[in-house]
């Protein structure tokens, strides 16, 4: 049976510039703590995958003294704990209010690939909480109810290691073969690819000049026909499906028929290692 997982920031809803990093610096502030992140910087912060471990990133032996925070690890821990818990809390406020929209063509092509019968899901290193929100405003609560969700700290290492997407594929019994992934970033497409699985790009507000060698397909969003028109951007297309003005089920579904690798169908998620990928053989 086919399955389509999708990541949710940037998929979804193009969440990070509007959502994630208003966020971020509002739970900042709250909190005390002496840094406000531009959107310059928030660019690379994206590259780290998770909540938590983009607030790591502050703690420099510097930044702790400034900031008047513990030394001892534990300590620490709890503080980041602390403050993702809030930056939570006011990121699924800000979903809720709807002013970030979802992205074109992913509600459509989810309720078309419900209607096929394939399995639906979405695997991302968001908090749980965070991604249910995005998923529900995409989606509608009729066609969210038909997804599993995989979020935040399931697995412990994050994207682009493959973990997340081992641990998607083996809980809802798939073979990595029949699912296509869709990502926005390079680092979510290396943990799809890293987890055998095809790999189609929709870019987005920050990914847009990143490497996506080895994606199935990279376009600019889904797309949407008329009334709500958005057409399809290719960006590339090595496997010549050959999307028309905006993305169908026919086409992800085409990207299945690269084949796989077998040997991915019993890895231990626990194991993966995203270091040199084994890419899925491609039609000649």
């Amino acid at each position: 049976m086919p399955a389509l997982i999708f990541d949710c920031d940037g998929v979804l809803a193009d969440t990070e510039r509007d959502g994630h990093l208003p966020a971020f610096n509002e739970t900042f502030e709250e909190f005390g703590l002496p840094v406000r992140w531009s959107d310059a910087e928030y660019a690379e912060k994206v590259k780290v995958g998770g909540g938590k471990e983009r607030m790591r990133t502050l703690l420099t032996p510097d930044f702790v003294a400034a900031a008047g925070l513990p030394s001892d690890p534990a300590a620490l821990d709890e503080r980041v704990a602390d403050w993702h818990r809030r930056k939570t809390e006011i990121y699924t406020g800000i979903i809720r209010g709807g002013s970030i929209p979802p992205r074109p063509g992913v509600r459509r092509v989810a309720a078309a690939a419900h209607g096929a019968g394939w399995t639906l899901a979405v695997a991302s290193t968001s908090a749980e909480a965070s991604v249910r929100s995005v998923l529900a405003l995409a989606m509608g609560p009729e066609l969210a109810a038909r997804f599993s969700v995989f979020a935040g700290d399931v697995v412990q290492r994050k994207k682009p290691a493959p973990d997340i997407y081992a641990f998607a594929v083996r809980g809802l019994g798939l073979d990595p073969v029949d699912v296509v992934a869709i990502e926005d970033s390079r680092n979510g497409m290396l943990a799809a690819l890293g987890a055998g699985l095809a790999c189609a790009v929709t870019t987005s507000a920050y990914t847009g000049e990143e490497d996506f060698t080895g994606a199935s397909l990279v376009v600019s969003s889904l797309g949407d026909p008329p009334p709500e028109e958005t057409v399809t951007r290719v960006l590339s297309d090595p496997l010549g499906v050959h999307p028309g003005r905006y993305v169908v089920l026919a086409d992800l579904a085409a990207l299945l028929t690269a084949g796989g690798d077998e040997s991915y169908g019993s890895l231990d998620p626990g194991s993966l290692d995203p270091g040199p990928l084994r890419p899925r053989p491609r039609p000649h």
